[in-house]
């Protein structure tokens, strides 16, 4: 696909998303006492003003993450089997490879309901991709999912469903899929981690895309992907999420950028991520600012990779690209 093509797509469909939920022209709150118009730029003054951690490059990390343990009856559809709730306290995740105490995937989800007897599932778990697979639920098979965040909207994604980390107020459906779409699904987790091993066990990203309105687009070969433990309140030590990306470009003096903790955004009332509000001289305002996603270039785009997971959030294994960009809406 081309990137002017590219570019339309994502602005139109964004324009859907940020309108109905991720709207720059609402109320966003970087910290919970702390209500920002974007549009305007205006902020309520704080009583206590959020932590900022920065380093000697000009690289900064506005706020700190805070409740984000889920806590709220769940809800899961699966079918023609029916739908269920749980209690995320009572989850436990298959992969503490990745996930802390407390946190889970969508994945881990549908295990709790195998163990407990709700549904009938057969699963395993594939070295070469990295990954649980879904063999059947109650006889049926392949099987892949749709997921998004409170203020979200269904879309395509191609991403492991033991990696796609459950939050409170979450859309969780899953359906039977094409065989031959979960093959070409599951080609890709394994050239992932043929990528991996054939660099040792380091995540080295043959592209690492930074495209901003002033510098233009900054292409980064080869770039091994560091873990930084910016949410250590989820993951375990060592777990790499894309916004590792940005931040090693920061440590290697290719860029300069600056992270903000948002803990809602317009009518998505529950995010408790951070997000990318500056690289280099361009910061978020109005209605731009930065988007990203990673994968294959098979997928790229809203065919399977720009899937609404904050790039905190996202764990990846060796992607064939990672790209950020700039959008206004």
């Amino acid at each position: 696909m081309k990137i002017s093509l590219k570019i339309i797509i994502i602005i139109a469909a964004a324009a859907v998303f940020l309108l109905t939920a991720f709207s720059c022209a609402g109320s966003v709150k970087p910290q919970e006492e702390q209500a920002v118009d974007l549009e305007t730029g205006d902020g309520q003054s704080l009583q206590e003003e959020p932590e900022i951690i920065s380093d000697e490059k000009g690289n900064s990390i506005t706020g700190m993450p805070s409740d984000t343990v889920p806590s709220e009856q769940g809800h899961i559809m699966i079918g023609n089997i029916g739908d269920f709730t749980f209690e995320p306290s009572q989850i436990k995740t298959l992969r503490d490879d990745i996930f802390n105490e407390g946190y889970f995937s969508v994945f881990d989800i549908l295990a709790f309901l195998d163990d407990n007897g709700t549904i009938d599932m057969e699963y395993h778990f594939d070295d070469d991709m990295n990954t649980y697979i879904i063999d059947s639920i109650n006889d049926m098979e392949n099987w892949w999912y749709i997921a998004y965040y409170n203020g979200g909207w269904p879309e395509r994604n191609v991403y492991r469903m033991d990696h796609y980390p459950y939050k409170d107020k979450m859309y969780i459906s899953i359906s039977e899929a094409e065989e031959s779409q979960l093959a070409e699904y599951y080609r890709i987790f394994q050239k992932e981690i043929q990528r991996k091993k054939d660099n040792g066990g380091k995540i080295i990203v043959p592209e690492v895309i930074i495209r901003t309105p002033g510098d233009g687009s900054m292409v980064f070969e080869d770039v091994e992907i560091e873990a930084h433990g910016l949410r250590s309140d989820i993951y375990k030590p060592g777990t790499v999420t894309a916004i590792d990306a940005v931040m090693t470009l920061g440590d290697n003096g290719e860029i300069v950028y600056g992270l903000n903790w948002y803990e809602s955004v317009g009518t998505a009332g529950l995010v408790k991520n951070y997000f990318v509000d500056r690289i280099n001289e361009d910061a978020t305002y109005n209605r731009c600012g930065f988007v990203y996603e990673e994968g294959s270039f098979r997928f790229e785009g809203f065919i399977g990779n720009h899937i609404h997971i904050p790039a905190d959030s996202r764990v990846i294994n060796s992607p064939e690209y990672i790209e950020f960009f700039w959008i206004c809406i």
